[in-house]
């Protein structure tokens, strides 16, 4: 088969990647591998042009995307992320990482994802509304509440989803809540959104120290990126009696060997904007993170992070992806062959969309369910789609990265056989 003129991927960057997952999983599809071509090829992408008048009287541009991998399980669920380096490439993988994601944990969305290449702290709140309204306006013929539900992602909040939501609404004459989720709660957001990913991987490695018998009570974590994602992992690890050991952001890298304080360590993070500077741990230089002892090393930051030399130092048991594709192709391969069990994204980090499901659930019936209803549905959720991957890691003697492709793509492709090809 030609490969796709609009993208020129290598080994390990990101649509390469993702095309190496799919290809380690092929051999384990049976008879459904006829159809294994539709997961390599993304159903739509569409590029924008963002024009708008800057605070200064100027006219800026700015290319969005959005990208919809496949709509064969029902609509495209996915973030949008606003990044200097977002590349259509980039939103290309993400969004199939989103169908897989979403077939693994078993939600009834295909996968989709959006972006904007722009730095956000260089443009004004007025300015960042206009690019949201803008981007939402020319994405509008192809998103919807049952075609295309964008999310918060990197660098985007509730008040993005917010103005997204509203203009959307505006241009189809109707108040439509569902079109996004992770929206503030005044606007039919959901209660454990905001916490939900971290939450998603706290439980999927909790299940995974289980079955690899390693204790929770002092078991050592190192944290890569401590956003959203990172930071309620690392403090309902901590709160379950785990010691967080290291900690990395955007702002430097902090060590201590007895654990951090994680009140402390929030308080001052919402105070000065991250880790860097903390009292209560020494700083060590960002490319010592990765030699951190620890029991499980939480990748929470951005893709293509644990390459191949990388991963030849990294000392700890489990590496739990709480960022979408944290490790090459080489960086896992260096992994599987040191014996560290990977625990992959599309699990570790489904806690987000699922809550995100349960928010479309919940505006589409204009009935909302309290945050402890969402708890429980969602550890269920995990704790199940958890365990049908590690039976099938098991069961073929394959990782658990191969193992949860297997359940999502065969369940995609099912589904492709079941619809066949129109017309």
């Amino acid at each position: 088969m030609p490969n796709l003129s609009f993208v020129s991927p290598t080994r390990n960057s990101p649509w390469g990647t993702y095309l190496s997952q799919i290809d380690a999983v092929e051999p384990y599809l049976g008879k459904l591998a006829r159809w294994v071509e539709t997961l390599r090829r993304p159903k739509r992408a569409l590029i924008v042009d963002i024009p708008i008048e800057l605070d200064n009287g100027t006219i800026a541009h700015f290319e969005g995307y959005r990208v919809q991998h496949s709509l064969t399980r029902g609509p495209g669920k996915g973030g949008v992320r606003y990044h200097p380096d977002v590349t259509l490439e980039e939103v290309m993988a993400l969004s199939a990482w989103m169908t897989v994601k979403n077939a693994a944990v078993n939600l009834p969305y295909g996968g989709a994802k959006g972006g904007i290449r722009l730095d956000p702290k260089l443009l004004s709140t007025k300015e960042l509304e206009k690019v949201t309204r803008r981007y939402t306006s020319e994405i509008g013929i192809i998103i919807g509440p049952t075609q295309d539900i964008p999310a918060p992602d990197v660098n985007t909040n509730g008040q993005i989803m917010a103005w997204m939501m509203d203009t959307y609404s505006m241009n189809v004459g109707a108040t439509a809540t569902g079109v996004v989720t992770g929206k503030p709660i005044p606007l039919g957001g959901s209660l454990g959104r905001v916490a939900a990913t971290g939450r998603g991987v706290f439980v999927v490695g909790r299940e995974a120290m289980r079955r690899l018998g390693v204790e929770m009570d002092g078991a050592r974590v190192a944290v890569q990126g401590f956003g959203n994602v990172g930071s309620v992992a690392a403090k309902m690890f901590a709160a379950n009696g785990a010691k967080i050991v290291a900690v990395q952001d955007h702002t430097g890298t902090i060590l201590n060997e007895k654990g951090l304080d994680m009140t402390s360590l929030l308080d001052h993070v919402a105070q000065t904007g991250g880790v860097g500077g903390f009292k209560g741990a020494d700083r060590i230089d960002n490319e010592q993170f990765w030699d951190v002892k620890s029991d499980i090393l939480i990748p929470a930051a951005l893709e293509g992070q644990i390459t191949a030399e990388r991963a030849k130092r990294v000392q700890t048991r489990v590496v739990l992806e709480g960022a979408n594709g944290p490790t090459t192709p080489d960086g896992d391969a260096v992994l599987a062959d040191r014996g560290i069990i990977v625990v992959p994204d599309v699990i570790a980090n489904a806690g987000g969309v699922t809550v995100s499901y349960f928010e479309w659930v919940q505006d589409f019936s204009s009935f909302f369910w309290t945050e402890d209803e969402i708890n429980v549905r969602l550890d269920k959720i995990l704790i199940g789609a958890f365990k049908g991957i590690w039976d099938t890691s098991e069961q073929h003697k394959i990782p658990l990265r191969t193992a949860a492709f297997t359940v999502a793509c065969t369940r995609v492709l099912q589904a492709r056989e079941e619809r066949g090809l129109y017309p």
